[in-house]
């Protein structure tokens, strides 16, 4: 039997009052019989919720048992505090980040353990009606103050719904700062990487194309010097005419004239210089095209020439290549964009370089540059080639940097990364596709813009 269990009556003659030879009368027999058997059921249901309450109690226990567990495993930080901002209870994180004994923390003010600085923004989640919220704070401990945490602070009630207190949890954010910090970081130095490679990328395609502005330069400064040394031959003819000239007379004027050529030479002057100037103007011309080259003005835009770009970088791809393709041009006339000049004109000549490189060695080589506006204010340049298509495998690499199909030592597999990248700057795009009828097609669309 329980030590507290109510214990049964067993004289029940003793408490009925009987007499002193224990006789009782009828009707106080029927009284008393019907007082022991309430007495019974009474004792009766004291055993059973005696019963209830071991049960209750051993699952209250269990229960318990069950959360404190649970809070003990919790790596988050976890305190409950009083309508006072007082602590009541703290699970083993809290302790562990502090320093001290659960005991000495019980009690104790929250604001005592958070950095001076902190205990402001503390105060406005902690007491009683204090908005639930989130924050960031630092705790004190012996070696110093911790790390920022964030912390997330609730509202806590009681059974008739009065707010009691607040719950406080929290982990730290210190080294998701630092991760953060280094992602950042990491990042800056891939875009300066990235730059980097764009810089040598068109240094690379300057180099490539100056083999054929070479050729182009020699020409006209070849002529332009043959030119001025005719002239100088002349010159020295014309001043021994004159001088000589002016010693004789009039009727010996005749065969000088004729002795020194004067009216070939007089008749030869004006396309002597009409041809040196065509060579000024094309060196001219060449030293424009090599500035447009430049990248330092990434951002000016300005009105292209459609037809006079294509037809200056199909000429430029073309002399860079030892291969006899044929190009053939086909642009809409007074076609027309708004954008970066030299951007474009290094989009423009690497499709073309590309696709001279696939037509390499084909008796019937072809390469095939059309642009047209389409409908929807877009301007579209399209290069084809009949060569030898683009294999699957290449149509989700072709536009990373780094893939190339060429040889090592031929492609540095940035000049398609490069052309897209710019073509996303301009707001527009370039797509591949492989042709019917053999070849590939690379499409270039730009928007008109201005």
């Amino acid at each position: 039997m329980s030590p507290n269990r109510p214990s049964r009556p067993e004289n029940i003659l003793a408490l009925a009052g009987a007499g002193a030879d224990g006789d009782l009368s009828d009707s106080q027999e029927s009284v008393w019989q019907e007082v022991v058997k309430r007495v019974d059921e009474v004792y009766s249901d004291l055993l059973r919720y005696e019963s209830d309450l071991e049960a209750k109690n051993a699952e209250l226990e269990e229960a318990q048992s069950f959360i404190s567990s649970v809070i003990a495993s919790v790596s988050d930080i976890l305190a409950v505090c009083d309508a006072e901002g007082r602590i009541v209870q703290a699970n083993p994180a809290f302790v562990t980040l502090l320093g001290r004994s659960e005991a000495k923390l019980i009690g104790a003010p929250l604001p005592d353990v958070i950095v001076e600085d902190d205990r402001a923004v503390a105060r406005q989640f902690l007491y009683a009606g204090a908005p639930a919220g989130d924050c960031e704070l630092r705790f004190s401990t012996a070696s110093g103050p911790t790390d920022v945490m964030a912390i997330n602070f609730s509202s806590r009630f009681d059974h008739t719904g009065r707010c009691v207190g607040a719950v406080l949890t929290g982990r730290p954010i210190g080294e998701l700062r630092r991760a953060y910090q280094a992602l950042h970081t990491a990042h800056l130095d891939l875009q300066h990487a990235q730059k980097k490679l764009i810089e040598q990328e068109k240094m690379a395609s300057l180099g490539r194309l100056v083999a054929g502005v070479a050729h182009e330069l020699n020409n006209p400064i070849s002529f332009v010097y043959g030119n001025v040394h005719v002239l100088e031959r002349y010159r020295k003819n014309l001043s021994n005419y004159f001088v000589e000239a002016e010693k004789l007379e009039d009727s010996a004027a005749a065969a000088l004239r004729t002795k020194y050529r004067i009216d070939p030479i007089l008749a030869d002057l004006t396309p002597l210089i009409e041809g040196t100037l065509e060579g000024a103007h094309r060196i001219s011309e060449i030293v424009k095209n090599l500035r447009r080259l430049s990248f330092n003005r990434a951002h000016e835009a300005q009105k292209i020439d459609v037809e006079r770009i294509v037809a200056v970088a199909a000429q430029w791809a073309a002399r860079s290549k030892k291969n006899q393709a044929r190009i053939c041009v086909d642009v809409e006339s007074g076609l027309t964009l708004w954008g970066n000049e030299g951007q474009i004109h290094q989009i423009v000549v690497n499709l073309i370089d590309n696709a001279l490189d696939a037509v390499r060695g084909r008796a019937d080589a072809c390469v095939t540059v059309r642009a047209r506006e389409k409908s929807g204010g877009d301007v579209e340049i399209v290069v084809e080639d009949n060569g030898g298509g683009i294999a699957e495998s290449a149509f989700d690499k072709m536009f990373e940097p780094f893939f190339t199909t060429k040889t090592v030592g031929e492609g540095t597999g940035l000049g398609l990364w490069i052309s897209y990248s710019i073509a996303r700057e301009h707001g527009g795009d370039i797509s591949a596709a492989n042709r019917p009828e053999g070849g590939a097609a690379f499409t270039l669309r730009l928007p008109v813009g201005g």
